[in-house]
């Protein structure tokens, strides 16, 4: 018998209520003494655990740092698959696959069967130890590249990525200038730090110098429209260059940007958006870093997001999805730059470049993902994902705007219908009611942006989870907005 009933009718009142049984047979518990007898037990035992709880986060106040980030309440014991597992066996679907990251779902058994191999037999190396894990992995890679990219190395995170692609403009450009989207996230280093205008910009003392913002293509709220009310891009951009022409002092070596916004609310730029960027960065002699940290390795149906316009960088940094979970990521270029950086003096070297456990993560991920028809499922998936959300949209006034690609979708939530201000504390109120109904999702709340919730499960996702995730967001927004009419 189950031992814990949580949201099993998905009604406004079965989220709010744990029942927990005895081991006992149905028999004994038509009795009303033994009935009695569970109900004593559970409640001494959800006591217990209360204060376990309570001495688990007095211990995590006591001793982990403060990075910015508050501690979620749900204490997680288990993840399989599109399921997290808390302390109390409650089963939560997962619609961020972990940090936007578990692209297959987590604890993939034939990731975990590698994981297991190279534990065992070779971990971690002296980083100028090449091993065939690494070779093969920049093999593989090389032909899901676009040409002329075809050189890569391997690191751990998405900032150390975006961090060395960074520098490696900046070395064989011999200029310094880095321009970024004002809605932008590539990490929280210096350099990528620098680049990032989202969010982590008031601590830590100056940036980089010749950090420059352009405007973002947030259509939704942008200010540029023409007679017709719809999103002027090209007037917007117009004047982006502008001003990045004004402010530069002539040293523009590079524009990093996401194909997709993620962090920045899940911005998916209009069709020729990139086409013309590519064009202006050219003329400007910049070259273009593209994160596909969230967006890559299939999750938007196809292998990188950037291929849907036609566009190909000069710098691709990879990370999250790479490594299904686990710390890897790579820094993508063509020969070119490669030997113009190597002439220069290029040097990156960090205790895990080139790891070969990750690595062999990596050439799993990638065969998976080929033999599986990823890309498709992606597609798919997504597809009847946002469906979904467009009813959602149709049915409640406050979702303002749907948008996103393949399975990274996202939905603003707006406080009035007719001004459009935002709504981040009514998202922030539907995703802690989703999560007590049993599914975990991402809000982003930045100012002047209303919460954006990311929906990014794994790939791996059924049909019928995505279903049954749109039924708890439908249950969600259907009593947080009776609660607030009441």
């Amino acid at each position: 018998m189950r031992g814990i009933q949580h949201c099993q009718k998905r009604t406004s009142v079965s989220c709010d209520i744990e029942v927990h049984l005895l081991p006992l047979s149905n028999r004994f518990l038509s009795f009303p003494f033994f009935w009695f007898l569970s109900q004593y037990y559970n409640i001494a035992r959800n006591t217990m655990a209360s204060t376990d709880t309570a001495v688990f986060f007095s211990t995590a106040d006591k001793h982990l740092m403060k990075t910015g980030v508050p501690f979620s309440p749900v204490i997680i014991k288990k993840a399989k698959g599109t399921r997290l597992y808390d302390v109390n066996d409650r089963q939560i679907l997962d619609f961020t696959s972990g940090q936007m990251s578990s692209l297959l779902g987590h604890s993939h058994p034939e990731i975990v069967e590698v994981v297991q191999k190279y534990v065992a037999e070779l971990d971690h190396l002296l980083s100028n130890m090449v091993t065939y894990p690494v070779v093969e992995l920049a093999e593989r890679l090389a032909r899901f590249l676009p040409a002329p990219l075809e050189k890569s190395f391997f690191l751990n995170t998405g900032s150390e990525s975006t961090e060395a692609a960074i520098k490696i403009a900046k070395c064989y450009t011999g200029k310094f200038e880095i321009v970024a989207f004002a809605a932008s996230y590539h990490g929280l280093t210096q350099g990528s730090g620098s680049a990032t205008y989202s969010a982590g910009r008031k601590s830590g003392g100056p940036c980089m110098p010749g950090q420059l913002a352009f405007p973002a293509p947030y259509a939704y709220r942008s200010p540029f429209r023409k007679p017709d009310g719809s999103y002027d891009w090209e007037a917007e951009m117009d004047f982006g260059w502008s001003m990045i022409d004004r402010q530069s002092v002539g040293s523009l070596a590079a524009f990093i940007m996401e194909p997709i916004l993620s962090t920045g609310g899940i911005l998916e730029p209009p069709p020729g958006y990139l086409q013309r960027m590519s064009l202006e960065c050219k003329k400007r002699g910049m070259l273009i870093i593209m994160d596909e940290a969230q967006t890559g390795v299939g999750r938007t149906g196809q292998m990188f997001a950037f291929e849907q316009d036609g566009v190909v960088p000069d710098i691709l940094a990879l990370s999250k999805t790479l490594g299904c979970g686990l710390p890897l990521a790579s820094v993508s270029t063509t020969a070119e730059i490669d030997r113009g950086c190597t002439e220069a003096g290029f040097l990156w070297l960090t205790t895990h470049l080139n790891d070969p456990l990750t690595a062999a993560v990596g050439n799993k991920v990638l065969e998976i993902v080929e033999r599986d028809s990823i890309c498709q499922r992606a597609a798919e998936r997504g597809a009847q994902l946002r469906e979904g959300l467009l009813k959602l949209r149709e049915k409640y006034w406050c979702i303002g705007d749907v948008r996103g690609r393949g399975l990274l979708q996202g939905i603003e939530i707006i406080s009035d219908a007719e001004t459009k201000a935002p709504g981040p504390d009514l998202g922030q109120a539907v995703s802690d009611r989703a999560m007590a109904c049993g599914l975990s999702c991402n809000v982003v709340n930045l100012p002047g942006m209303g919460g954006v919730f990311r929906l990014a499960p794994p790939v791996t996702v059924t049909a019928e989870e995505i279903e049954e995730g749109l039924r708890i967001l439908d249950e969600a927004f259907d009593y947080v907005l009776n609660e607030r009419r009441d």
